[in-house]
């Protein structure tokens, strides 16, 4: 057939098939012929509707609009000749993410979908790609797969960035994933993701940096490597030290499997409990204080439950930055009527949203809440009837609340006593209400009495064990939970079975077949303090950045230049993988199978998507063919489901979990036998510990607030488009492309103070170190405090943090520290 005689148009010609070969031939100028050009011709939803409904021709007479295509997004391009105007894309970035980026605007004398800013950006966007997801046509096309065609295959999966576990599906195509699909239909999700998870993955998956071989140091440089040559001599020095002198540190990225392996590797083939991760950083003091107080350190309800809160107390927490899934939940939630409280320094996105904006001091949290609860009590707004069938402790408690008569915590939080009232009323009484909080309520020397105060006030009113109430913290990375869960801590087992209760220890003996250490092991940022002091000479490091993450970081490289012998296990070469022996390639979360646990406890499968990069293996892997190098038996695993079950049998919390069983959807942990369903809501009837423990509080400030010589108070906070040091979000050229470099928030009134203009450089000076970032100068940050992300190699935050730690938790306070700034002359 002569394609430019064809009678019919191609969108829905029922000849189409008889064409398809010759698709590439010239047809009659009068016939439409867009769809064979369209990026997203076959993968169209206005052609598969077309051909539904029996469309066997189109009329010619398709008025082209003549708008240019905006190709200045980070993202996608915006070809609105293509728009057919059916609005999905305003609904769901307005009425599903909470958002109103986009709408109808006027232009060209046409009725088109646009923005009344110049840029998207400019417009509030949040880049999410929900508008991208729902387009039926080829209007909004991502640049990464525009010419890619059809995937392959789909492979669901769990989103490598926060703790949401977002569900996702991998697009693939010739063993290269070319793109990423939000699951809807019942996940945690709903069919969304945040701009990470949506457009942060395919780049840094499969970019050219990626560790795809072991290297060894050789004369001061590095020098590829066989596998057998670098486990050779990882097994030689690690096997040539004391156990007191070496340790392990696993990471909050890797999957309960990994971690499992590393924790069972310290204890079986180094014979020491020196095993952390990331979690001692962000949410140790959540560990620490719900244990002490529920005896379970978790989430205790779900996120499906925070929509149908009527108040929702968040504190410490940027939600829709950190965490913006369920950010788009909570904002959703008050404009359908939910009282919303939010307490932070910063004036930040919720803010816009909330009923009661607290804007506490920094480091004032404890007073704060305590102020709340002397109200309820006072006020006889608490709950009675639980507190009496379910709680212990209550009177020694509510004398301990006398010290916080509302002037002395204005004075302390600087928040008006009025507005203290109208809180612990609203939380009191708008029943059932959620308490949500992050890192702005762990990462202080009193993190663990922060987090012990809201789950006093949690269990004050009633409002925990029952849907849509309880206290949940919002975990930074993809597997803290699980990680913590799994045993990568210095003093307990999986599922937190205590290292010196003789009993447990009994059991994981006969499991493992070998004698385990008796003490506690140390913590991570005990850890490099020992390294300083040559006491560890051997670290193993699976996924982590310490040289930018830790507190205090020039102290931190130091430690780790003292090693005697370090290994790094990573999918790039990081600025802490440069100082190691030796660097061993990992596959990325898209190249191996295993489980997350996401922040409110499910258990969601990890699917391998693509074969691993170059000769990069999986962590679990890697870490089992050191330790059959060092002759110690039980590391044999063939498949990570075999892992899972070994874990399951000595965890009682995760017993009943498998990967059979993963594959209907998560599961949130206690789950005790195969056919229990998961435990959404803890402490129903009972609290893990018998009953909910009141525990009084004193308000001790901050170990270095603002003086003479360092005037002003840091906090640190993270982007909503990067994650933890950059390391992978920094490979991804759109986002880095949003925010490219570390900022230095400044309020107008300290700017002007110091004569600093927007966009100067400035240099931010501790009593640890000194940091060269760009003003930002906004009124998000109160006057007097200044606030910087940790993301950025080039303007190291951590440099200037303070080490002091939290006598509980042994987690360093991120969150409060003195500094002054000095404007850098150009």
């Amino acid at each position: 057939m002569i394609l430019s005689e064809h009678p019919n148009v191609c969108l829905g010609c029922d000849r189409k098939e008889d064409c398809d070969p010759f698709r590439g031939g010239i047809r009659k100028a009068a016939i439409i012929t867009g769809c064979e050009f369209c990026p997203n011709n076959n993968r169209c939803e206005l052609q598969e509707i077309a051909a539904y409904i029996g469309v066997d021709e189109s009329s010619p007479a398709y008025e082209y609009k003549g708008l240019p295509v905006v190709k200045s997004d980070p993202f996608f391009e915006r070809n609105y000749n293509l728009c057919i105007a059916c609005t999905r894309c305003v609904r769901a970035c307005q009425a599903v993410r909470g958002n109103s980026a986009i709408g109808l605007v006027f232009q060209n004398g046409k009725v088109v979908v646009g923005s009344t800013s110049p840029t998207l950006e400019a417009s509030g966007c949040q880049f999410c790609g929900a508008c991208v997801d729902v387009c039926p046509t080829g209007a909004l096309t991502e640049w990464i797969n525009k010419w890619e065609g059809d995937a392959e295959r789909r492979v669901l999966t769990t989103c490598p960035y926060c703790g949401v576990g977002c569900q996702l599906e991998l697009l693939v195509k010739k063993d290269r994933i070319i793109g990423v699909s939000p699951k809807g239909g019942g996940t945690v999700n709903q069919g969304q993701a945040c701009v990470k998870g949506k457009f942060g993955i395919v780049e840094y998956v499969h970019h050219p940096k990626r560790l795809t071989f072991p290297l060894i140091r050789k004369n001061g440089n590095f020098v590829e490597a066989t596998w057998d040559e670098a486990l050779d001599l990882i097994a030689e020095r690690l096997g040539s030290y004391n156990s007191n002198e070496v340790a392990v540190i696993s990471s909050a990225k890797c999957t309960n499997e990994d971690n499992y392996v590393a924790q069972k590797f310290a204890r079986v083939v180094l014979g020491t409990n020196n095993v952390d991760h990331c979690a001692r950083l962000c949410h140790a003091s959540t560990v620490a204080g719900l244990s002490q107080s529920f005896g379970a350190a978790a989430m205790t309800n779900s996120i499906d439950e925070i929509r149908n809160a009527k108040c929702i107390l968040a504190i410490g927490t940027n939600t829709t930055d950190a965490h913006p899934v369920i950010g788009m939940d909570v904002k959703n939630a008050s404009k359908n009527g939910t009282k919303l409280i939010v307490a932070n320094p910063r004036e930040i996105e919720l803010v816009q949203y909330a009923d009661l904006w607290l804007q506490q001091n920094p480091g004032s949290d404890v007073a704060l809440l305590m102020g709340m609860m002397r109200v309820i009590v006072d006020e006889n707004l608490h709950d009675k009837d639980f507190i009496e069938a379910r709680c212990e402790n209550f009177d020694a408690f509510r004398d301990s609340l006398k010290e916080f008569d509302l002037d002395r915590v204005e004075e302390i939080t600087g928040i008006p006593k009025d507005k203290i009232v109208e809180a612990a009323r609203i939380y009191a009484t708008d029943k059932p209400s959620t308490l949500l909080y992050a890192m702005g309520i762990t990462q202080h020397t009193h993190g663990t009495d922060n987090v012990i105060a809201t789950a006093n006030l949690a269990m004050l009113t009633g409002n925990i064990g029952k849907p849509s109430t309880g206290v949940n913290p919002l975990r930074g990375q993809n597997n803290v939970q699980g990680a913590c869960d799994l045993g990568a801590l210095p003093n307990v087992f999986t599922g937190y079975q205590s290292v010196e209760n003789e009993d447990i220890r009994k059991k994981f003996e006969d499991a493992w077949g070998t004698y385990l250490p008796r003490e506690a092991g140390l913590t991570l940022i005990e850890l490099l303090e020992a390294a300083h002091k040559k006491e560890i000479k051997a670290i193993y490091l699976i996924g982590e950045n310490p040289i930018l993450s830790d507190p205090d970081a020039r102290h931190a490289k130091e430690s780790l230049e003292t090693l005697d012998f370090f290994v790094v296990q990573d999918i790039f070469m990081s600025e802490t993988a440069e100082l190691a022996d030796v660097v061993l390639p990992s596959a990325s979360f898209a190249e191996k199978d295993g489980t997350f646990t996401n922040t409110d406890r499910r258990v969601q499968r990890v699917r391998k998507a693509i074969e691993p990069i170059g000769k990069s293996k999986p962590d679990w892997e890697i870490t089992c063919q050191i330790a059959q190098k060092m002759g110690r038996k039980g590391f044999d695993f063939q498949d990570p489901s075999q892992i899972m079950d070994e874990m399951s049998g000595l965890t009682p919390s995760y017993a009943g979990i498998s990967f059979e069983r993963l594959e209907n959807g998560g599961i949130p942990w206690p789950c005790p036998d195969k056919d229990h369903p998961g435990t959404p809501i803890l402490h129903t009837e009972k609290f893990t510990r018998g009953k909910g423990k009141f525990i009084p509080l004193e308000y001790r400030p901050p170990a270095e607030l603002p003086d003479d010589e360092y005037p002003l108070l840091l906090t640190t906070e993270r982007s909503r488009y990067h994650f933890h040091t950059g390391t992978m979000t920094r490979k991804v050229s759109g986002l880095d492309a949003l925010v490219s470099e570390g900022m230095v928030e400044i309020n107008p009134k300290d700017a002007s103070a110091l004569g600093i203009s927007d966009g100067e450089m400035v240099k931010v000076i501790s009593r640890r170190g000194d940091v060269i970032a760009r003003a930002k100068v906004t009124e998000v940050s109160p006057v007097k405090v200044v606030t910087m992300n940790f993301h950025f190699a080039e303007s190291p935050t951590n440099q200037l943090t303070n080490p002091a730690l939290d006598p509980v938790a042994k987690i360093p306070e991120f969150k409060v520290c003195a500094v002054k700034l000095e404007k850098v002359q150009s």
